[in-house]
């Protein structure tokens, strides 16, 4: 069942495959389905956190089987069905990891209190599978193996599969070995149980070597069940040691089997390039015409001919040369020839996602912006996780001046690299532009929390802040909770409408909506500023903290931030550099314009009288820029306050 799966799935018939698989779990008596339950996988593990569990239901009883859930001290003297010689399954490995064989459910733990451990999921075994049930799992998970990404989520997606025959008390040689040759590419993989792996590996192929079981016990079911080759079994046990760092032990295994591109490989991690080339001359000898031989020679010499060469034997039909020659060029500066390079291989082998995303690179540096939007488009749809891909998208849309379509590139890019705050600072720029001010202002958040405030974007803070103070004096903003926040329209809109919420408001609630919605974009620009003001501060900061206080209405703390600022602009260089002037200026006024204001508010002479006396030293200090026009608005501005001081005291007189 398993080799004709294997087979099937080379072939592309997959329609074909899952029909003989129902038509193999109704001959084998069962039917397969995947739930979750709550358990433990680890032996430290105090919570149980829901695991994924393989379910059999048998067909020739209703009753449902939960594979690792039936007491073993029911059948583990039990015989073997019809005098089959089963294999009695060794566990010595468990001690090295944590992490239970097979998970130990909640509803074992009152049967296994008393169990040995060392089963891995706290002595409770699985439900008596023959051989036939057995071997049509591990088809199962053979099919999954094949047909879905090689990625940290396939493994996952086998591991039900995988333990639930590794549950088992008794199988047969050949089932028991490829069960463990599954456990171990996905163990491998994980670097709490790689060790554990690694023995596996160990003893699988001591076990291959060994003269028991003898050839009786081994033949049942090696029809049945897809082992690989005693030299493949080697030579995946050569590239598992070199993962681990035996790479001395490996370097003896490619040597056995004659692979020499691994053993190759080995040298180079050893620096040992002198035996690397030496056995590689030997090689070519023999094989002259051989383009990897080359290919590997031009690795290791850094030597462009070597490459060439490889073309030269292979017809022009090596696409590793050709990528080689590539990543030389554009090491080199020569970008234009990289990209026709990375051109030229990737026509060769389309399925390569690095390749795309070097050609991208490369026609970027060229100035080729079609092309690189071209090549990191098709990295994206082979690897969608790429989250360099996504922002070189995103760059390239900005280029474009496509801000809509960075703004979703971007999106996609932090799913996968949340930890760049250049990416985080690039998005919110992007998402002001399309005006989703709520997610740029929570952008430029996570740009100081990741800096430690220590990337300050003053011109983009004030622009977030012209832009709220213009929605809060129109109170007419363009409302983003269509498209970024839902939770003000769930109330008149049911989950399958398909007319825009915003419609059936009504005009009283949506101007409500809209408050909020600026009320909320404060408070957030609020909670940037006092973070930055807190931890550096700064001149055109403080101003714009000022203006924060004043669209809250608190004219007192407003004017003791604007107070700040004018401080941080004085200095020895004050009077004698034109554009510090024009910002102390600048900064003076607004000071006194709030101090107007708040004599207007409250009555008090105080603020005026600061404002009058700040003026008048300012004036008297500045005299070298007399003719400026910042000079005569500071004259203007304390005529004005010394208007106001004399119709305050005229009715006093």
């Amino acid at each position: 069942m398993e080799i004709f799966s294997k087979l099937v799935l080379k072939l592309g018939q997959e329609h074909n495959l899952w029909l003989h698989f129902e038509l193999a779990e109704v001959a084998s008596g069962i039917r397969l389905s995947v739930t979750g339950s709550l358990g433990f996988r680890t032996v430290y593990q105090v919570e149980p956190k829901a695991q994924r569990l393989l379910v059999v239901n048998s067909s020739k009883s209703n009753d449902a089987v939960d594979l690792a859930s039936i007491n073993a001290e029911s059948h583990r003297n039990a015989p073997c069905n019809g005098g089959d010689y089963f294999i009695q399954h060794q566990r010595e490995t468990c001690e090295a990891s944590d992490i239970f064989m097979t998970p130990r459910f909640i509803h074992d733990n009152q049967g296994s209190e008393n169990s040995d451990k060392c089963t891995g999921h706290g002595g409770i075994a699985a439900g008596r599978l023959k051989a036939i049930q057995q071997a049509v799992i591990l088809a199962w998970c053979l099919s999954i193996e094949k047909s879905t990404p090689h990625d940290e989520m396939q493994r996952w997606e086998m591991a039900p599969y995988i333990e639930a025959v590794d549950s088992q008390l008794s199988s047969y040689f050949i089932i028991r070995c490829f069960c463990d040759v599954l456990r171990i590419r996905w163990e491998s993989t994980r670097n709490r149980t790689k060790e554990r792996a690694l023995l596996m590996m160990d003893k699988l192929v001591q076990t291959v070597y060994e003269s028991s079981p003898g050839v009786a016990q081994r033949i049942y079911y090696c029809f049945g069940a897809y082992i690989p080759t005693i030299p493949a079994l080697r030579k995946e046990y050569g590239e598992l040691l070199v993962s681990c760092g035996l790479i001395g032990e490996a370097v003896k295994i490619f040597e056995d089997l004659e692979l020499w591109d691994n053993l190759i490989h080995c040298y180079c991690l050893l620096e040992k390039k002198a035996a690397a080339v030496e056995l590689i001359r030997v090689r070519l000898l023999e094989m002259p015409n051989d383009p990897r031989l080359w290919c590997s020679l031009g690795d290791i010499t850094r030597n462009d001919s070597c490459y060439e060469k490889a073309l030269e034997v292979s017809g022009n039909r090596s696409a590793r040369a050709k990528r080689s020659l590539a990543r030389s060029a554009y090491d080199r500066g020569d970008y234009e020839k990289s990209k026709i390079l990375w051109e030229s291989a990737m026509a060769l082998n389309s399925l390569y996602s690095d390749g795309w995303f070097a050609l991208g690179a490369a026609a970027l540096k060229a100035r080729d912006i079609e092309k690189a939007m071209d090549a990191f488009t098709s990295t994206v749809q082979l690897d969608p996780e790429n989250g360099e891909a996504w922002n070189n998208i995103a760059c390239l849309h900005m280029i474009k001046k496509k801000n809509k379509e960075a703004f979703i590139a971007f999106k996609e890019a932090l799913k996968y690299k949340r930890n760049s705050w250049q990416l985080w600072e690039n998005f919110s720029h992007v998402a002001a532009d399309v005006g989703n001010l709520s997610q740029a202002l929570e952008a430029t958040k996570m740009v100081l929390d990741m800096t430690s405030n220590k990337r300050i974007d003053a011109q983009f803070l004030e622009r977030m802040v012209l832009e709220i103070e213009e929605k809060a004096l129109t109170r007419h903003p363009q409302s983003h909770f269509a498209t970024n926040d839902n939770k003000y329209s769930n109330h008149t809109c049911s989950a399958d409408s398909d007319v825009n919420c915003a419609h059936e408001l009504t005009d009283s609630e949506v101007e409500q909506v809209k408050t909020q919605e600026t009320d909320r974009l404060v408070e957030l620009l609020g909670k940037i500023l006092r973070q930055v003001v807190q931890s550096a501060g700064g001149s055109e900061v403080w101003g714009l903290y000022a203006r924060w206080y004043k669209l809250k209405g608190d004219l007192t703390m407003c004017s003791e931030a604007l107070l700040k600022q004018v401080r941080s602009y004085q200095g020895s260089d004050l009077w004698r550099d034109r554009e510090r002037f024009k910002k102390f200026t600048h900064a003076s006024l607004e000071l006194c314009k709030v101090y107007m204001e708040l004599f207007s508010c409250t009555g008090g002479r105080r603020e005026l009288l600061a404002a009058d006396m700040h003026l008048r030293n300012t004036i008297k200090q500045a005299g070298s820029f007399s003719e400026s026009e910042e000079f005569r608005d500071l004259q203007a501005c304390l005529n004005e306050v010394q208007l106001k001081l004399q119709a305050g005291s005229a009715p006093s007189a």
